[in-house]
C-alpha cells in the first residue's frame, strides 16, 4: 500500500472518530488532536476556490441557493430588517451564514431566524477569520494562526449556535472566504462542508442595488449566491428584491443548501 493510501486511510479514521466525538468533547482535547494530524504541514493552496469547497448545487434543475452572511464585525452588526421580512413573505428560502459576535449582537433575532423553517443557520465562524493553518492574510485580515485556532474558530461557534438551536451546523465559510486546503479538510474532519459561491451577489456589501440586481439575474441552474445580511445600508436587500421578479418568470426556485447535493 503507497504512503498516499495510508495517508488518506488516516485522515478518514480520523474524521469518523471525530465526527462522533466533536459535539462533546473538550475543546483542548479536540484541538490537539487535530493540530497534531497537521503538524508540519505546508499549505500550497489559498483562495475562495480551494479544493474541497463546494461552490454549486449538483443539479439542473432550475433552482438557486441565496445565502446570506451575517459577520458581525464592529460595522457589520446590523439587521437588513426589510429584506429578510420579504423572504419571510415571498417564502423564499435561505441559508444563513452567523458568525457568533453578531449573534451576540441580535440574540433575539437570531432565535426567531433559527425558529423559522424556511431559514436553515450555518457556521461563519466565531471572530471571522480566514480560514488557514498558518496565518496568511487577505484584505488586511489576519487568517488563523495555526490548525489548533482554525478549530477553535469553527468548533466554538458550532457549539454556540447548537447550544440556542439544539441542532449542530452542517455548513461552514469562513470570514472573507478564503482557505487554505488543509483548512477545509479541517473543516470536513469537524462535520462541516465547506460553501463558497458561483455568484458574487454584493461582494461584501458593496454592490449597488443596480450592481445587486444585475449579479443575480446572471444567475444559472445549480448557483450558490453569496450575499449579507447585516449591512441594511447596503444595496443588498433592495438589489435581491429588485431582481426576484424577473427570476421567478425565468422559472427560477429557491432552496436551502441541504435540500440537494453539491459540487
Amino acid at each position: 500500500m503507497t504512503k498516499i493510501a495510508v495517508g488518506a486511510i488516516s485522515l478518514l479514521l480520523l474524521a469518523t472518530t471525530l465526527l462522533t466525538a466533536a459535539p462533546s468533547e473538550e475543546l483542548q482535547v479536540l484541538c490537539n488532536r487535530i493540530a497534531k494530524e497537521f503538524t508540519g504541514k505546508t499549505p500550497k493552496e489559498w483562495g475562495e476556490n480551494t479544493t474541497g469547497v463546494r461552490t454549486r448545487l449538483a443539479t439542473t434543475d432550475r433552482v438557486l441557493a441565496l445565502t446570506l452572511d451575517a459577520c458581525g464585525s464592529p460595522k457589520g452588526k446590523g439587521v437588513d430588517q426589510k429584506l429578510i421580512d420579504f423572504l419571510a413573505q415571498q417564502q423564499i428560502p435561505a441559508t444563513l451564514f452567523i458568525n457568533a459576535r453578531w449573534i451576540d449582537a441580535n440574540p433575539e433575532l437570531f432565535k426567531q431566524l433559527a425558529a423559522n423553517p424556511l431559514f436553515e443557520i450555518a457556521n461563519h465562524g466565531m471572530w471571522h477569520k480566514p480560514a488557514s493553518i498558518n496565518g496568511r492574510s487577505i484584505y488586511g485580515i489576519d487568517g488563523t494562526k495555526n490548525a489548533s485556532e482554525l478549530v477553535q474558530e469553527i468548533e466554538l461557534n458550532a457549539r454556540k449556535i447548537e447550544e440556542l438551536t439544539a441542532r449542530r451546523t452542517r455548513y461552514y465559510r469562513s470570514g472573507t472566504a478564503y482557505y487554505d486546503e488543509f483548512a477545509v479538510q479541517i473543516a470536513q474532519l469537524l462535520g462541516h462542508e465547506v460553501i463558497g459561491f458561483s455568484v458574487l451577489g454584493d461582494a461584501g456589501a458593496s454592490y449597488s442595488a443596480a450592481q445587486v440586481k444585475t449579479a443575480l439575474l446572471s444567475s444559472k441552474p445549480g448557483d450558490i449566491i453569496i450575499a449579507h445580511m447585516n449591512h441594511p445600508e447596503a444595496g443588498t436587500g433592495a438589489g435581491i428584491i429588485a431582481a426576484m421578479p424577473e427570476l421567478k418568470k425565468r422559472g427560477f426556485k429557491f432552496v436551502k443548501l441541504s435540500d440537494y447535493p453539491m459540487k
